[in-house]
This record gives structure tokens, sequence and C-alpha cells, in this order.
């Protein structure tokens, strides 16, 4: 791309309008935010994008439409997440990481779609389920935990890695009563489940992973069903891991077999235990943590991938969450007294 300065204009050729479309979005939605975000004027002509303002930030704009475009060319899609976690790789100085990061194809889905990591934190969290044999997953809704472990599940059985793939969650209830769910206990539990089936169709179509069910190379089951077991040659993955007793969670862990990979998924900030009731998740962080082959990523509102809308609500829980704790710690030092907060 070359570049020729114009006083307060600059310029990035493109090849075709595609690209201009694709980073604009629809109704411009897309350019609008690029503009308010990094304060330039942006303005698309046959050819090329014009970037219009300040010297420093047109530089800033031109590095950060530049990764976009690497973004788009390799099929992905631009969304105002994206455009806010490149902005911020490039202002922290670390934009060749964007191209790293989309350069780890995970697996492929059965319409051929290539599935990507998005975030540098979501390469890490695959590397290291390739390099370990337990990996702890802990992150906020949305960073593609559950996802991802499912889609490198289905890779290892696929590449003969494994020869069965089990997928399990607590049938914790987060408001709701299994009592007054109609039908048996796997009905009842069936709608836990249901990010994982989602994550299967996905990655197997539904007619191949109803024909891998009934051949018994995939399971999805309650937790409960896990007891007892020795899991050999088996891709296994607990899902809300953070809704585990400290029972359950060595259960599952003391389950592993030979020949078998496990991966343990959670948000530690929505734990739906009884009050004063410890997450197996959390314990299992602080104990497993510089065990040998077992990995703890943590992913963070900046690996959120679903609506831009999800990073904002985590950031805000999390500063409400550590007043409430400031609060507490305030109180316990200073009995009688209360603080005043917003």
């Amino acid at each position: 791309m070359n570049d020729t300065h114009d006083q307060n204009i600059e310029r990035i050729e493109v090849d075709t309008m595609d690209q201009i479309r694709a980073l604009f979005g629809s109704f411009d939605e897309n350019a609008q935010m690029i503009q308010e975000e990094l304060g330039v004027q942006m303005v698309a002509r046959e050819g090329e994008i014009l970037l219009i303002g300040e010297d420093e930030k047109r530089k800033h704009a031109r590095e950060v439409i530049e990764k976009l475009l690497e973004v788009s060319a390799s099929g992905e899609t631009i969304d105002r997440g994206r455009i806010r976690y490149v902005a911020a790789l490039v202002e922290e100085g670390k934009a060749d990481q964007v191209r790293e990061a989309m350069a780890d194809t995970v697996a492929v889905t059965y319409k051929g779609k290539p599935v990507r990591c998005r975030t540098n934190g979501q390469r890490r969290y695959i590397n290291a389920i390739r390099k370990n044999t337990v990996v702890l997953g802990v992150g906020p809704a949305g960073t593609g935990k559950t996802y991802l472990a499912v889609a490198m599940a289905v890779k290892a059985f696929r590449d003969k890695e494994v020869s069965r793939i089990i997928l399990t969650r607590p049938a914790v209830e987060a408001g709701e009563k299994l009592g007054f769910l109609p039908g048996d206990l796997q009905s009842k539990v069936d709608p836990y489940l249901r990010p994982l089936y989602d994550a299967l169709y996905e990655m197997l179509g539904v007619e191949t992973y109803q024909n891998l069910v009934e051949r018994g190379v995939i399971e999805v089951a309650p937790l409960a069903y896990m007891r007892g077991r020795t899991l050999n040659e088996a891709f296994v993955i607990l899902d809300e891991g953070q809704n585990t007793s400290r029972e359950q969670m060595k259960m599952f862990l003391t389950r592993l077999g030979f020949g078998s990979k496990m991966i343990v998924t959670g948000d530690i900030t929505q734990i739906d235990l009884p009050d004063g009731k410890p997450s197996g998740l959390v314990e299992a962080v602080r104990v497993l943590r510089d065990v040998d082959d077992i990995a703890v990523i943590e992913l963070t509102h900046k690996d959120v991938v679903r609506h831009e809308l999800v990073q904002s609500i985590i950031q805000a829980y999390d500063r409400y969450e550590k007043r409430r704790e400031e609060r507490r710690n305030y109180e316990q030092r200073e009995p009688g007294k209360k603080k005043e907060t917003n």
C-alpha cells in the first residue's frame, strides 16, 4: 500500500470496492466508529481510502485500517468488537499479534469454514490445549472458551488422536428448579447442555453428530454420570466448571485416563452455587496452577468476541464488584461506620 502525504490527507490504496464495503460496514456503521475512536475523517473513493485529520492521528488510523483490511482479506468479519481490539493492539505496539492470531486455524466446520482465534488471549488458550494434558480456561462470557474447546476436540478426533469426545456440565440450577421440569433426568439436564450441542452441530453437522452419538463416539452428559469411570483415549470437556463443588471437581479431574486430554472452562464471576459453598474451579486454579502438564489460562473482557456491549457489561460488573469488595474491607476495618458510595 502506497501512501502520499497531502497536508492533512493520507491515502490508503485498496484493490476493490468490496474491501471498502467490508471495512465501512452496513450503513457505514464501522466507518463511523473508526472516525469516533481514532479522531479522523474517513472518505471512500474508487481505489482508495482518504484519512483526514491531525498527523499523529492519521498515522495511527492508517496502521489500524491496514490491519483491519488484512483481517477482512483473511475472510473474517469486521465488526465493532474487532475494531476496538485491533485499535488496542496497535496502541500497545502489538500490531503484529493481529496477524499471528488470524494465522492460527483451529479447525474447520462441516461447511468448510475455518475456525480461527480472534484474539491473542484465545491463541494462548489454544496453544495451551495443544501442549498440555489438562487446561483450565477461565474467563467471562463470550470469550470462546467452550466453542474453541469443542473445535479442538473435533479436530483431535478427526486426526485420530482420541477415539471419543465426552462433554459434560454440572446440572446446577441458575434460578430454575430441575424438579419442575418435565421428563426424565436426561431431558431435564438437556437445556444445561445446549451450548455444547450447538457447538457440536456447527462443527460436525446434525446428521454426523447424531451418527457419532449412536455409535458412542460422542457423549454429552451431566457431570454426575462421570463418577466411577476412567476416561481413556478421550477428549473430555467440563463446561461451566465454576458451578462444581470441590468434591465434584476432584472427582472429574481424577477420571483422567491414558491418551486423554481434559479441558475445564468456566467464569468465576458467574457462580450459581448456594451462598457459602466454595467453587471447585476457583480452588482448582489455586491448587493446580504450578503442576506440570496443567495450564491455567485466564481470558479477559478484551477476548470477548460477542456483541461489543458484552464487553461493557462485563467491565461494569467488574467495577461494581470491586467497589463492593472495597466497601466490605472498609467496614471490616472500621466497624460501625458506613462508607459512602455512589
